[in-house]
């Protein structure tokens, strides 16, 4: 039986005027029929707004982005690539998925719904009798395609308008929620694997904000969990306001680990936590704005996918002193087929994060309602 919250807050949400197009089409529409003064031709030629800060070379980009990841799906849906570090089929369909729903498609509306449907079908049919979201015969270390499994399919939920599919979303998502309840170390962090029974942060994160995209989506989360998790993130946290890679190995902080974990504190509502401040400003001036990409912490796509998550939700400031230096160096680094090559895990890893970051400023997505 699938118990969930109560789905108020997820609901009455209200979306930015840009995302709310299948009405303001309807009103344009209207007064395209009522308003004969106005050429038909001149009103239907109109390009709907662009959000701040998003420029008419940002919006080309993200365009070659996102039909770069439309023609290399493959028939069943998923992303393979095979990478310096191997291939993951359901890590890589999911976030290709959410950076199609940060576009404001759905599976049954946008320009890539149809991409998104078949993403949504390739990770369900991935979800096992145990609740792991895998493809254990394609790839290892199945727990970080898990957690963002959970993360797609948590925001995809409510856009989703076929009640058997929303329905088989919410039992994937329903026994995801209890094998992540189930693997969760002594410590209150995750390994590569739902047996490991160990913990470093890079997994860690990646349940986090999967669960926190299913409590969204009204699935009941157990408060022992969550807790244990942000517990973990404490006893990860070093005194120059980083975040250790291990909480019971800690060695020097890791930057974007650090910026993940203040994402996860964000999501967990704690703004005001001292540790989430410190490190706040621990990454500001160790991640910054996306000018370096040879630091030496390496990881700048991962690094970036949580750091424009924290910017964003920060403050208007902050997104506004990270932004437009980072959409800048996104639309420099664009290769000629649309792609971006990324942190050698291949360019499907790349594009996803990249189009995500640069589609933020839209709104769509209810992980990043401030």
């Amino acid at each position: 039986m699938i118990v969930r919250r109560p789905r108020s807050s997820f609901r009455s949400r209200r979306w930015p005027a840009h995302a709310r197009r299948p009405l303001t089409c309807l009103l344009t529409a209207a007064s395209i029929v009522l308003s004969p003064l106005w050429p038909l031709s001149a009103r239907a030629e109109l390009p709907p707004p662009l959000p701040p800060l998003i420029t008419p070379e940002a919006k080309a980009a993200i365009d070659r982005g996102l039909e770069y990841l439309a023609r290399t799906q493959s028939r069943d849906g998923a992303w393979r690539q095979q990478g310096p570090m191997g291939q993951y089929p359901v890590a890589m369909t999911a976030l290709a998925g959410l950076a199609f729903l940060a576009s404001g498609s759905t599976t049954t509306q946008g320009k890539y719904a149809q991409q998104v449907s078949r993403a949504a079908n390739f990770v369900l049919s991935s979800a096992g009798p145990t609740g792991l979201i895998s493809r254990m015969e394609e790839e290892s270390r199945s727990m970080y395609g898990h957690g963002f499994s959970m993360l797609f399919l948590g925001e995809l939920h409510g856009m989703e308008e076929n009640p058997e599919r929303q329905e088989a979303i919410a039992r994937a998502l329903a026994r995801a929620v209890e094998l992540t309840g189930r693997s969760q170390s002594r410590l209150g962090g995750w390994m590569y694997t739902p047996d490991a029974n160990s913990d470093e942060g890079s997994v860690t994160i990646t349940q986090l904000q999967g669960l926190r995209a299913a409590r969204n989506a009204g699935i009941a989360v157990p408060k022992k969990v969550v807790d244990g998790a942000l517990g973990y993130l404490e006893k990860s946290v070093l005194p120059d306001g980083g975040i250790a890679y291990r909480a019971d190995r800690q060695g020097s902080s890791r930057p974007p680990i650090t910026a993940a974990a203040v994402a996860c504190w964000y999501n967990a509502g704690e703004y005001d936590n001292p540790m989430a401040i410190k490190a706040l400003a621990y990454i500001k001036q160790r991640i910054g704005r996306g000018s370096n990409q040879s630091g030496a912490w390496g990881h700048y796509y991962y690094a970036h996918f949580y750091m424009a998550q924290v910017m964003w939700l920060s403050s208007p400031q902050d997104w506004e002193w990270y932004f437009p230096a980072m959409r800048d160096s996104l639309l420099a680094a664009q290769n000629a087929d649309g792609s971006w090559d990324g942190d050698s895990v291949g360019t499907v890893y790349g594009t996803a994060l990249a189009t995500f970051i640069l589609q933020i400023p839209y709104g769509y997505l209810p992980i990043l309602q401030r």
